[in-house]
Order: C-alpha cells, then sequence, then structure tokens
C-alpha cells in the first residue's frame, strides 16, 4: 500500500464489507483487512436465512422491521446473492396456539405479509410436511448466499476506490493521545499503518481487536450447528412456530436442505466443542416438521460462532429475542478515531453498515449520503463472475458451497 488509507476496516464479513463499501461510494478512501479470507468468520458459516422479520415480530418489533425492510432492500439490489423462496412457519400438535396468534398479529401490526394458509394447501408447496400440522402461516423469508452476497460487495468497494486484502491480519496497534495511531498488519501486507479511523467490524474476534488498542468490547460468542443433507426441492423456508429453539428451522439450498441450529455459550470464537449431541437434536426436531430428513443423506455439517455483545446477553437472559446490532464509539472511552460495531443479523448487514458509515462520515468532515439501499450491487446478476469473485478473495463459506459455480 503506497498511502495510508482514510479509514481502516477490520473484518472480511458481511458487517465490514458493507461497511467498506458505503464508504467507499461516499468518496472515502477505504482499506479493509481480514486475517483470512473473505467471508471466512460467522457470516459465511449461517444458515443462510433472509429473514422477512417474523421470527422476531412478536419479541421485537423495532428488529422484525428493520429485518423486512432489509429483505426487500436485498430483493431489490442483490441479484443472484439471494433466493426468494418465500417461507412457512409451521406449528405442530404440541404447539402453542396462542403464540401462533400473537405472531400472527404482530406481523400485520409490522407490517410484514403473513397470510394462514390450510395445512393442506401448505402440502401443495412442501409434501411432505408432517401429518401433525395444524396451522400454517406464509411469511417472506427467502435465502441469502453470503459467499456470492460478500464478493459483489467487495467488487463494489474495489470498484469505488476501496483496497480490499484478506489473509491480512492485525497484529497490534499503537495509542498516542487519545488516538489509534499505528496499526501494524501482516500477512500479506506486513505493513504499519497510519489511518484517520479504524472500523473494528470482526464479529466474535471484536472483543480480542479491540483490547489491543486498550479498549473493552466485551463479547459473548455462542456456536450453532448445521446440517445439510439431500433434499431435492424443498421450496419454501420451513421455521417451527414456536419460542425460538435449538432445531426449529429448515432451509432450502437446491438439491440440499439445512437443518439447524442450536446455541451453545462459548469462551473461544476459535477452540470450541463440536458436540454430536447438537447434530442430533438439530435433525430431530428439524425432522418434527420434515420427517424425511431424519434419514437423509448428510452432504455436510458446520458450526457457525455468533458475535453476540456479553452485555445485551446478560440484559436478555438468554435466547428467544431480536439479536440487534451495537455501535460503540470508542470517543467515550478515549480513542477517538475508533469504533466497533457487534452483533446484528446477515439480514441486515447493510443497515449496519450505513449506520458505521454515518458515524465514521460525520467524524471525518465527509458530507455525502448513503446510496446502498438503491444501488444494485456489482455483478449482481453475473453468477458466474460472482463466483470467480468468491476464489479470488478466498471467500467461500460452508454455507453456500453447494451453491456458489453451480453457473459454471
Amino acid at each position: 500500500m503506497s498511502h495510508d488509507p482514510d479509514v481502516l476496516v477490520v473484518g472480511g464479513g458481511a458487517t465490514g464489507i458493507g461497511t467498506a463499501r458505503d464508504l467507499a461510494l461516499r468518496g472515502v478512501d477505504v482499506l479493509l483487512v481480514d486475517r483470512g479470507g473473505l467471508c471466512s468468520g460467522t457470516s459465511g458459516r449461517s444458515h443462510g436465512l433472509l429473514h422477512s422479520g417474523a421470527r422476531y415480530a412478536e419479541a421485537d418489533a423495532e428488529g422484525a422491521r428493520e429485518c423486512i425492510e432489509e429483505n426487500r432492500t436485498l430483493r431489490r439490489i442483490a441479484g443472484a446473492c439471494v433466493a426468494e423462496t418465500g417461507g412457512l412457519f409451521v406449528s405442530l400438535a404440541d404447539d402453542d396456539d396462542e403464540y401462533f396468534e400473537r405472531k400472527r398479529a404482530a406481523c400485520e401490526e409490522i407490517g410484514i405479509p403473513a397470510e394462514p394458509v390450510d395445512p393442506d394447501t401448505a402440502r401443495e408447496s412442501v409434501p411432505n410436511l408432517a401429518d401433525g400440522t395444524e396451522r400454517v402461516m406464509r411469511v417472506p423469508d427467502g435465502v441469502v448466499y453470503p459467499s456470492r452476497l460478500i464478493a459483489a460487495n467487495a467488487l463494489d468497494a474495489e470498484a469505488h476506490g476501496a483496497t480490499i486484502r484478506p489473509h491480512t491480519p492485525v497484529e497490534s496497534m499503537t495509542v498516542d493521545d487519545g488516538r489509534v495511531t499505528e496499526v501494524r498488519v501482516g500477512g500479506e501486507m506486513a505493513e504499519t499503518l497510519a489511518p484517520e479511523y479504524v472500523v473494528n467490524a470482526a464479529g466474535a474476534w471484536a472483543g480480542q481487536v479491540a483490547a489491543m488498542a486498550g479498549l473493552d468490547v466485551d463479547m459473548q460468542p455462542t456456536r450453532g450447528v448445521m446440517v445439510s443433507v439431500e433434499y431435492d426441492g424443498l421450496g419454501p423456508v420451513l421455521n417451527r412456530c414456536r419460542d425460538p429453539d435449538d432445531g426449529d428451522i429448515v432451509v432450502p439450498h437446491g438439491s440440499e436442505a439445512v437443518l439447524g441450529t442450536t446455541s451453545v455459550p462459548v469462551n473461544d470464537p476459535d477452540d470450541y466443542e463440536q458436540a454430536r449431541w447438537e447434530v442430533e437434536r438439530s435433525v430431530e426436531e428439524c425432522a418434527a416438521m420434515l420427517p424425511p430428513v431424519a434419514d437423509a443423506p448428510v452432504v455436510r455439517e458446520w458450526w457457525g460462532v455468533r458475535p453476540l455483545y456479553a452485555p445485551d446477553e446478560a440484559e436478555r437472559g438468554g435466547r428467544g429475542i431480536s439479536r440487534g446490532f451495537f455501535q460503540l464509539d470508542h470517543a467515550a472511552d478515549g480513542v477517538e478515531n475508533a469504533v466497533s460495531v457487534v452483533g446484528g443479523k446477515l439480514t441486515t448487514y447493510r443497515l449496519m453498515a450505513a449506520s458505521t458509515a454515518d458515524l465514521v462520515c460525520d467524524r471525518l468532515g465527509v458530507d455525502a449520503d448513503c446510496s446502498t439501499a438503491d444501488r444494485e450491487l456489482v455483478a449482481a446478476d453475473d453468477p458466474e463472475r460472482l463466483d470467480a469473485a468468491v476464489a479470488e478473495f478466498d471467500g467461500q463459506g460452508p454455507t453456500d458451497a453447494d451453491v456458489v459455480g453451480e453457473s459454471d
């Protein structure tokens, strides 16, 4: 790198790359680094659900509203990075009818389309839906392919002047007189940089990055398993209509179905147990909605680690409420040119990036508005180019390994 960037973004997941794209579109000189390939963290190891917001409607109206707005935005701008499958919420015999009604009413209040359908009608799109299905609600869920989405954002960021450098870990930061003055990066760059501003978008690893600047970002990552099985032509996403629990979602992926997930706290996002009970429970619970998956051949299994912010987890008291994002302006902590953005969902990455870019531009005195909601991503309708970019950025995650390259 021949010059120091205005902004250094640390983390090549969806939030980081989205922030780099947003800033580049506003004319800011951006360098993004990641210790591995792009999409190598949480973003590329999700179940790939494009949330409609229905999952959170009765518990967190604001978070649900963000989801449906961003769902619609991604359908407009992301092309082959998403699939408009639709979704069903499925209530079985032992599930609470009142919960179904609360969710439906909450969706209606927020503006999320939620149409009750007869189970027999639902079987027209999902013939193997469980015999014990009593109530069904149709919602506009979809599927997002994170490797493609991140590659498209990276291409767009580069097209507007950003520099994207995977395999470039941050090794140290120097703070002097209340500012990050130097950042040492290794790997493929091995340079000392002097950015005007630092964005910490390292996800579950954000606490480790912040600590290099003497900052405390208390993360509580949790692991979750995904199991992809052979199942051709599922159609819509299936959600169990109950309080969020293990094994309550089935996501269609062409000739496969992704079953998940669990939620178990971990101490180290790089070193955690991958327990067989999680696989078995996820398959068993998902089979309650879609019985054939119980005996379907397993194609691959993977775990992801959610980048949860510990103070929020403590306040929430556990699983079940929408996991919003947190923008931690470290000026309040004595480091005026750094921000950490943690939490959130893949569906709302663009919103998180826009909020972060707003803050950075305010600090840098840049007068430019966000335009990412109205601009189609580069190569959004060119799957072959997207998949080539995934390879270029070493950005293949397990979530969409069955999809990327299929257009070749």
